[in-house]
């Protein structure tokens, strides 16, 4: 094992050791290397002022992604290299860009703008420019000049530390103990196990856009981390009998497409949650495992039947995604066990599904409710139904009154209106910042009707009787 943290910044290697493990980047490139362009706007990941890229090796190539360096923890940099708004020099393309387009007013949040553009210029297919600056905030300018100038933004060919990276691939593992607490970054499925084994009460973390809260908000004192960023094995996405396969350090961002091609709406849901630096943090495993009863993933896993695997020593075992969450806080994750993959099985054919988010802001925002809905049809009537959402109980939870009124039913106004009064069986919700109890209820059945109002357009094909023979 290896006790000191390596990666590269402007082409030159890094090392650090003797540090707090939950040092973040932001007060890392702030306090200890004077990098003071990156800004601490929220400290939460949301207002992006403190955007950095960080580039990782992939065969032979370099991807870069936008982050959150507030959140992010230094040792996360590991192998990596990194980017900041210095990197750049002040003459880039993106700079000047912004300069001649009259896109900074005060100021502050520009270098997170400038380091967002400078990462979309380095993706092969880059997103909308839109969606690309969701994750910034800025109270001065409106955005116009902003995205003027990401338009006027040609992408650019910039050398990458590819031979760097692949001397710091053949690193033994990282592991760094600070004034008694630990970060153990195990490189094999195996070894995450025996460690979650030998450490039971550790935090198993992945993209730290939720644990790391509990260090910049909460201040808590973490003792001992179990890193899954390093885990090959957790970060594959598999066709297997059963359905996708996505392992529990796959971020959202890697998994859209592939989510996507199961559901628009899969794609249109994962658009919408967190930003791109989350979606690069981020991950599915990470929005299961923490048990938040407004996660966005969970009600449409659920709605679509997904199976969660855990995983504790050499055994692994599988569960209905929506019988791991227990009651507020609570998950059927036994000491030492940890997610290592969901599988989320194929739509069949004559199923309607939809999934709706409903936030006060359209981007970037945690849901008041978010519903999905998962219903067979054969012969114009429900031959049976998921209902799930988050947001209206303790956990994620499915509708199962809502799914009794609707199975063995027609598909008609008059059963979708008995299943929207079920809903009151089912959620009892509570009044909080995001919405009220009253609304909650409203907004859920509502859903419902949206569902039902769509699909006298929606493209399913009902399952004829030979199908069904066959």
């Amino acid at each position: 094992m290896r006790d000191t943290v390596r990666f590269i910044l402007d082409g030159e290697r890094v090392e650090l050791r003797d540090f707090d493990p939950t040092l973040t980047v932001l007060n890392l490139l702030r306090y200890k290397m004077r990098r003071t362009g990156t800004k601490e706007g929220c400290a939460e990941g949301d207002c992006g002022a403190c955007t950095v890229a960080l580039g990782e090796l992939e065969g032979d190539v370099v991807r870069w992604r936008a982050v959150n360096a507030c959140i992010l923890f230094a040792p996360m940099l590991d192998g990596k290299a990194l980017k900041t708004v210095e990197s750049l020099g002040g003459s880039h393309p993106v700079q000047t860009a912004m300069v001649e387009h009259h896109a900074s007013q005060c100021g502050f949040c520009t270098p997170g703008f400038v380091m967002s553009l400078w990462a979309r210029g380095r993706e092969a297919e880059p997103p909308p420019v839109n969606d690309s600056l969701a994750g910034n905030l800025c109270r001065c300018t409106g955005y116009g000049p902003i995205v003027a100038a990401a338009a006027a933004v040609a992408p650019t060919a910039e050398p990458d530390p590819v031979e760097a990276l692949k001397a710091l691939a053949a690193d033994p593992a990282l592991a760094l103990t600070f004034e008694g607490r630990r970060w153990l970054a195990p490189r094999s499925l195996a070894d995450l196990a025996d460690l979650a084994e030998r450490y039971p009460e550790a935090v198993v973390l992945a993209g730290a856009t939720d644990v790391g809260l509990w260090v910049t908000k909460q201040h808590r004192r973490l003792e001992t981390i179990l890193w899954i960023g390093g885990v090959a094995e957790l970060q594959a996405i598999d066709e297997t009998p059963e359905g996708l396969r996505i392992g529990a350090g796959v971020c959202y961002a890697d998994a859209l497409a592939r989510l996507r091609a199961l559901h628009p709406d899969l794609g249109e849901l994962l658009r919408r949650l967190g930003s791109v630096q989350v979606r690069n943090s981020g991950t599915i495993g990470g929005n299961i495992a923490n048990g938040s009863p407004i996660g966005d993933m969970p009600p449409a896993l659920i709605a679509l039947g997904a199976t969660l695997v855990l995983r504790r020593g050499p055994e692994a075992r599988s569960l209905p995604l929506e019988d791991y969450f227990l009651a507020y806080g609570k998950q059927d994750r036994r000491p030492g066990e940890f997610v290592e993959a969901v599988v989320v099985p194929p739509l069949a054919e004559g199923r309607l599904f939809r999934t709706f988010k409903l936030s006060k802001r359209f981007d970037q925002d945690i849901s008041a409710v978010c519903g999905a809905f998962s219903i067979g049809l054969r012969y114009g009537a429900v031959s049976d139904a998921r209902v799930a959402f988050g947001g209206m109980a303790a956990t994620p939870r499915r509708a199962s009154a809502c799914e009794a009124a609707l199975a063995g039913r027609p598909w008609t106004e008059e059963t979708v209106e008995a299943a929207v009064g079920a809903l009151a069986e089912d959620f009892t919700p509570i009044d909080d910042m995001r919405a009220s109890a009253a609304y909650r209820l409203a907004a859920a059945g509502n859903l419902l009707r949206k569902l039902f109002v769509e699909s006298a357009g929606e493209p399913v094909r009902v399952l004829e009787a030979e199908a069904l023979d066959a």
